[in-house]
C-alpha cells in the first residue's frame, strides 16, 4: 500500500501504535488473571517503551525481511491482496518473537522459559490482531488519508521486496 518512504513510515508508525497497544492491553490482562477497565489506561506506560522499539523494528529490520521472506513462496505475478497477506505473516513471525524477548527482558522475571511462554502466548493473539483488527482499520485510514485516483498496478507491491 505505501508507495514512498514517507507514507511507508506513517502507515508503520499508525500499524505499530494498533498492534503495540493492542498486544500490552493483551499481555496485561494475561498477567492480572483478566480484563478490566484498568487495563487500557495501564498499557499506555508500557506504550511509551515499546512503541517506539516496535517502529524502529519494524523499519530496520523486520520491514526489510519480511517481503524478501514473503517472495520465497509468493511470486509478483500473485494477487496483490494475497502479497500484501504473506508480507502481513511475515511481518508476525518476525516481529512477534522480537518484541516478546524485550517484553520478558523489560517487564517480566527473564529467562528462557518465561520468553518461550510469552512468545507462545503472543504468536496467536498478534495473528489474530493483524488480520482482524490491526490490519484491516490501519489500511482502511491509509487508503482513507492517501487517496488514489488509480488503482495501483500489480507490481506497486513488489517494490517493497527489493527496498534496502
Amino acid at each position: 500500500m505505501p508507495r514512498t518512504k514517507f507514507e511507508n513510515i506513517i502507515f508503520t508508525i499508525v500499524m505499530a501504535f494498533v498492534m503495540v497497544y493492542g498486544m500490552v492491553c493483551y499481555n496485561i490482562s494475561l498477567s492480572m488473571g483478566g480484563c478490566s477497565n484498568q487495563v487500557f489506561i495501564m498499557a499506555f506506560g508500557e506504550m511509551k517503551i515499546m512503541w517506539p522499539v516496535a517502529v524502529f523494528l519494524e523499519l530496520f529490520i523486520a520491514g526489510r525481511l519480511a517481503p524478501r521472506l514473503a517472495f520465497t513462496f509468493m511470486q509478483p505475478t500473485d494477487r496483490p491482496q494475497f502479497i500484501t497477506y504473506a508480507i502481513s505473516f511475515c511481518i508476525c513471525a518476525l516481529m512477534c518473537p522480537m518484541m516478546s524477548l524485550i517484553a520478558t527482558l523489560l517487564f517480566k522475571q527473564p529467562g528462557l522459559g518465561t520468553f518461550a511462554q510469552t512468545w507462545a502466548l503472543n504468536l496467536p493473539a498478534a495473528y489474530a490482531m493483524q488480520f482482524i483488527i490491526a490490519g484491516p482499520l490501519v489500511r482502511f485510514l491509509f487508503r482513507l488519508v492517501f487517496r488514489r485516483r488509480e488503482k495501483p498496478a500489480a507490481d506497486d507491491l513488489t517494490m517493497l521486496a527489493d527496498a534496502d
